[in-house]
C-alpha cells in the first residue's frame, strides 16, 4: 500500500470519492496475473465502486458533483480512495440503496444482464437452467430471468 497521486478527470467522466469497492473473480486473476488482459505494473486494482461524484469531465453532461453514483472503472483503480469512471458507465444510486449494496451490482448484474438477454434472448415463459446459483453472476442470472419472466430452475 502507498500514497498515489489523485487521478485525473477526464472529459468524458466522472472522479468518484470512493464509499465502497467490490471483489469479482476477474479482480483476483488481475492481482494474480493470471488475467487474459495484463494491466501495466504499478496499477490500483478493482472494477467496480460506488461512492460520490467530486468532479466531472468538460464533457460529462448527466451526472453532477454530489451525485451518488456506482460503476465500472474500465481499467482498474477502485480499490483506491477516489477513482475515475466514464460517465457512460456509471449510474445513480436511488435513495434507500447503501453504496455497499451498490457497488456489488454492475458487473454481477451487468454480465447476468448481457447474457439472458443479447445472447440467449430469453423471453417470458421460458426456462432457464442457472448453473452456480450461489456465485455472484449465478444469484444475478435468477434475478434478471425472473425480471424477464423466466422461469427459473436452479
Amino acid at each position: 500500500v502507498e500514497d498515489v497521486p489523485s487521478p485525473r478527470c477526464p472529459a468524458d467522466g466522472v472522479k468518484v470519492r470512493v464509499d465502497a469497492a467490490s471483489l469479482n473473480f476477474a479482480d483476483v486473476l488481475m492481482v494474480q496475473g493470471s488475467y487474459q488482459e495484463k494491466p501495466r505494473m504499478p496499477f490500483i486494482p478493482g472494477g467496480e465502486c460506488a461512492g460520490v461524484v467530486t468532479e466531472c469531465g468538460a464533457d460529462v453532461r448527466g451526472l453532477k458533483v454530489g451525485d451518488r453514483v456506482a460503476g465500472v472503472t474500465m481499467g482498474g483503480g477502485a480499490m483506491a480512495e477516489e477513482c475515475v469512471i466514464p460517465e457512460r458507465m456509471c449510474f445513480p444510486v436511488p435513495a434507500g440503496v447503501s453504496l455497499a449494496q451498490a457497488a456489488a451490482f454492475p458487473v454481477a448484474f451487468g454480465t447476468a444482464h448481457l447474457a439472458l438477454t443479447r445472447y440467449a434472448r430469453v423471453t417470458p415463459g421460458q426456462t432457464v437452467l442457472v448453473l452456480g446459483a450461489a456465485g455472484g453472476v449465478g444469484l444475478a442470472a435468477v434475478q434478471v430471468a425472473k425480471a424477464l419472466g423466466a422461469v427459473v430452475v436452479a
